[in-house]
C-alpha cells in the first residue's frame, strides 16, 4: 500500500484502502487533463461545475486521508491564508529588459546591426576566410502580451518558485499567488529542472465582468486589464488572487538543467521556435500566434497585420517581440548592459489624445537638473488617467511650441509619464505666450539662481543640495504634524520626485492612480490606500498648514500662535510686520521671516494652489483679527492654561491631545517651567517629571486630562 501511495506521488505511508488510492490518481489525472484542455489549450470537454464536482470529491478524499496531499494536486491551487508580506528572491538567472523600436526603420537598422555582430563574431570571420557565407538570421515572432512578467522554477517537474522580475536581480517571491493561475502546470508532462519566464494577464472579458460586480456594488471600476493583473499579483492575500482569474502565457526558457543527452528527457531545442513547441510539451500555455519569419520584412509585415487583428483579442499586447530564431547565435550576440543583442520589442504606434496643458512646472532631479513638466487637465490614455508629461528641456519646448493653455496630443508608449507629440495650433488661445525658463527657480536653495549646462539642452540648480531640501520639505509636508498622509512616506516621496510626478506641495492632491500604479513600489492596494490617505487629508486645521509650508523659523507652535492670532490664512498673509511681531511670543527675527516668506511670489502662489485642494477647517477661539489679537483670542476651558506632556499616553497620540488644548484655547510647550500649568503624565515619563515635581506643578494623567476637555 506504500509502495502504491508513493507510486501515485503521495508522501510517507497511508492507512487508505487500494482502491481510494485507484480513485484519487484517476481523479488528479482526469483534473489535470481537463485543466489542461480549458486553460492551455482554451477547449471544453466538461463543463465548468462537472469539473468543480470532480475537484469537490478530490478535496472530501484529502480531507480524510491528509498523508494522501501532495505540492502538485489540484487542490493545492485553492488559495491558502494571506501572506504577512512578499519575500525577496535573488534570480539564478538574470532577468533582461528588451529595447524599443517603434517603426520598420528602426527594425531594419536592428537587422544590419544583428547582421553586423554575426559576421564579426568568431565563427563568422571563420566562415568569411574560408570563403563561406555568413549565415543570415531568421526570426521567430511573438506577440509582446502587456501583463506583469513572471519566472517560474521547477525541480523535477515540481514548481518550486514563482517570482516577479523585480529589479532582474531581486524579485519577489509570489509562488502561493501563481499557484492559483490554472494555466500555470504544477508538475510538469516531464521530471525536468527548469526555469521560464513568461507573462501574467488578465483577459478583457474578465475585467468586464469584475467591473459588472463592482459597479453594482457601488465601487469604483477597475481601469485596465494589465494594471489589475499586476495589482492581483501581489496581493498579500492568495484568496483574492483565485477570485481574478488570472492567465499566462509561457514564451521563454531561461534555463535547462539536466537534459543534454537523449534518455527520456527532451533534448534542448537549437531554435527559439523549438522552445515554445518544447514549452507546450511540457505543458505551459503559449501564445499559439508565433510565426518563423525567414527576413525582417516578413516580420514588418507581420507587425503591420497584428496592428489591425490584435483589438480582436482578449488580452492586450502592445507589440511583438523579434528574436533571433537560432539560439546559437543568440549565445553569440550575448547582450549589452541592459538588453539582448539579439531580441527587441517592435511597439505598435502608442494610443494618442488630446488634452490641455493647465501649468508647465520645473521638477529638481537628484543632480539638480531642472526638468520641464507639462501639468495637464486628466485624462485617459492607454486605459490610465493621467495628468504629467515630461517636456524633457528647453529645447523640446521650443521644438514643440508648447504653451500653457494649449491642446496637445499625448501619447502614451509604454512609459509611465507619457510624451506630448504636437500641438493643435488651431485651438491655441489668443493670449498665450512663449514659456521661458525663469532666472530663479526658489526651490533649487541658495539664492534660488539656475545656469544651462554646458553643452546641453538642460538647466540646472546652482545650488547642489537643492534635491535634499526638496525631499525633506516634503517629508515635513506630509508628516504626522503637518498634513498626516498615511503610507506617504520618504521611499514613496522620493519616487515621486524621481519620476517628476511631484515638485509642489499642490501636486500631491493632484496625483492619479494612473500615475501610481506602475512605479516602483505601488501594487494595486498600496495605491487604493495612498489615494484615500490623500483624500483624507484635503480637511486640515489651520495651524498644521502653515506649519507644513516650512515657513523658516515657523515651527509648531509659531504656526499655532499665528493660526490664533489671525484666523485665516489670507489674513496672516496680508499682515504687516508689525501686526506679527506683536503676537505673544513671536520675536522679531521670526516675524521677519513669516512676513519675507508671504511677500513671495512663488509662496503665494503655492498657498493659492493648495486652498484649489484642500480645506482649512475654522479655528476654534480665533478672533480673526490683527495686531494684539493673541491675548483677546484665549477662551475655551483651557485658556490662560499652559500644559507639558511626557511619557506615552494609554490611548490618546501626544499630537492629538496637544491640538486638543490648542483647539481649547490652551497652550503647549516642550518644556517645564514656573509658568506650566499641568504636566500630563505617561508611562515612562522622564525628567520632565522631575522637574514638575521640584517646581510644584500639577501633575495629571490621561483621564483627568479627558475629563477636563
Amino acid at each position: 500500500m506504500d509502495e502504491m501511495g508513493l507510486k501515485n506521488g503521495q508522501k510517507g505511508s497511508t492507512t487508505a484502502p487500494k482502491a481510494v488510492l485507484d480513485r484519487l490518481a484517476k481523479l488528479k489525472a482526469t483534473i489535470e487533463k481537463y485543466r489542461y484542455e480549458y486553460h492551455v489549450l482554451d477547449k471544453a470537454s466538461i463543463s465548468p461545475e462537472a469539473l468543480d464536482s470532480l475537484k469537490h470529491e478530490l478535496v472530501q478524499i484529502e480531507e480524510k486521508y491528509p498523508e494522501l496531499i501532495t505540492p502538485d494536486s489540484p487542490s493545492q491551487r485553492v488559495a491558502g491564508k494571506p501572506l504577512p508580506e512578499f519575500t525577496k528572491v535573488t534570480h539564478q538567472v538574470p532577468q533582461w529588459s528588451f529595447n524599443d523600436a517603434f517603426s520598420p526603420e528602426e527594425m531594419r537598422e536592428f537587422d544590419a546591426r544583428v547582421k553586423r555582430f554575426i559576421a564579426a563574431g568568431v565563427e563568422g570571420k571563420k566562415i568569411a576566410k574560408k570563403g563561406g557565407a555568413v549565415p543570415m538570421p531568421t526570426y521567430a515572432v511573438e506577440h509582446k502580451i502587456d501583463g506583469l512578467k513572471v519566472v517560474l522554477e521547477y525541480e523535477k517537474g515540481l514548481l518550486k518558485r514563482a517570482a516577479t522580475r523585480g529589479d532582474g536581480v531581486v524579485g519577489e517571491d509570489v509562488t502561493e499567488n501563481v499557484r492559483t493561475i490554472e494555466s500555470v502546470p504544477l508538475r510538469l508532462t516531464q521530471p525536468v529542472d527548469i526555469i521560464v519566464e513568461g507573462e501574467i494577464w488578465m483577459g478583457k472579458k474578465q475585467l468586464a465582468a469584475l467591473n459588472k460586480s463592482r459597479v453594482k456594488a457601488k465601487l469604483d471600476p477597475f481601469a485596465n486589464p494589465r494594471n489589475l493583473a499586476a495589482g492581483s499579483i501581489r496581493q498579500l492575500d492568495p484568496a483574492v488572487v483565485a477570485e481574478r482569474k488570472l492567465q499566462t502565457f509561457i514564451y521563454y526558457i531561461a534555463q535547462y538543467r539536466g537534459a543534454t543527452k537523449p534518455g527520456g528527457v527532451p533534448m534542448m531545442p537549437a531554435t527559439q521556435l523549438g522552445s515554445l513547441e518544447l514549452l507546450m510539451n511540457l505543458g505551459f500555455k503559449v501564445n499559439p500566434f508565433f510565426k518563423h519569419c525567414k527576413n525582417m520584412e516578413e516580420v514588418i509585415e507581420y507587425w503591420y497585420e497584428w496592428q489591425k487583428k490584435m483589438s480582436k483579442q482578449d488580452y492586450l499586447a502592445d507589440g511583438v517581440v523579434v528574436k533571433v530564431d537560432d539560439l546559437s547565435l543568440q549565445n553569440a550576440l550575448g547582450y549589452t548592459g541592459k538588453a539582448p543583442r539579439w531580441g527587441i520589442a517592435f511597439k505598435f504606434p502608442a494610443e494618442q489624445v488630446t488634452t490641455v496643458v493647465e501649468d508647465i512646472a520645473l521638477q529638481i532631479g537628484r543632480t539638480g537638473v531642472l526638468t520641464p513638466v507639462a501639468h495637464l487637465r486628466p485624462v485617459s490614455v492607454a486605459g490610465s488617467t493621467v495628468s504629467r508629461a515630461t517636456l524633457h528641456n528647453e529645447d523640446e519646448i521650443k521644438r514643440l511650441d508648447v504653451r500653457i493653455g494649449d491642446t496637445v496630443i499625448l501619447q502614451k508608449a509604454g512609459d509611465v509619464i507619457p510624451d506630448i507629440v504636437s500641438v493643435v495650433h488651431d485651438l491655441r488661445p489668443k493670449n498665450s505666450v512663449e514659456y521661458v525658463f525663469p532666472k530663479k527657480v526658489m526651490a533649487c536653495g541658495g539664492d534660488g539662481s539656475i545656469e544651462r549646462i554646458p553643452g546641453e539642452a538642460a538647466w540646472r540648480c546652482v545650488s547642489k543640495d537643492s534635491f535634499d531640501q526638496v525631499k525633506r520639505r516634503f517629508y515635513h509636508f506630509v508628516s504626522k504634524k503637518c498634513f498626516d498622509i498615511d503610507g506617504l512616506g520618504p521611499k514613496i516621496i522620493d519616487v515621486l520626485l524621481e519620476e517628476n510626478l511631484i515638485s509642489s506641495f499642490d501636486d500631491v492632491f493632484s496625483l492619479k492612480r494612473g500615475d501610481l500604479l506602475s512605479l516602483p513600489r505601488f501594487a494595486e492596494k498600496s495605491v487604493d490606500n495612498l489615494i484615500e490617505s490623500v483624500e483624507k487629508a484635503r480637511t486640515v486645521s489651520l495651524p498644521r498648514f502653515i506649519a507644513s509650508l516650512s515657513i523658516s523659523q515657523v515651527g509648531e507652535e509659531t504656526a499655532y500662535d499665528l493660526a490664533k492670532a489671525f484666523g485665516s490664512i489670507e489674513k496672516i498673509a496680508v499682515a504687516s510686520l508689525e501686526e506679527i511681531e506683536a503676537i505673544y511670543g513671536v520675536g522679531p527675527i521670526v516675524a521677519k521671516a513669516a512676513y519675507d516668506w508671504f511677500r513671495v511670489a512663488g509662496n503665494k502662489k503655492l498657498v493659492a494652489n493648495l486652498l484649489k485642494h484642500v480645506k482649512i477647517e475654522k479655528m476654534p477661539g480665533s478672533a480673526g483679527v490683527g495686531a494684539g489679537a493673541g491675548a483677546d483670542a484665549l477662551i475655551g476651558v483651557f485658556a490662560g492654561k499652559s500644559f507639558v506632556f511626557t511619557g506615552s499616553l494609554p490611548t490618546l497620540d501626544r499630537d492629538a491631545a496637544q491640538e486638543m488644548v490648542r483647539d481649547r484655547g490652551g497652550d503647549v510647550s516642550s518644556s517645564v517651567s514656573k509658568n506650566t500649568t499641568y504636566v500630563v503624565a505617561g508611562d515612562s515619563a522622564g525628567s520632565k517629571l522631575d522637574k514638575a515635581r521640584s517646581l510644584g506643578v500639577e501633575i495629571i494623567d490621561e483621564e483627568t486630562f479627558k475629563k477636563m476637555l
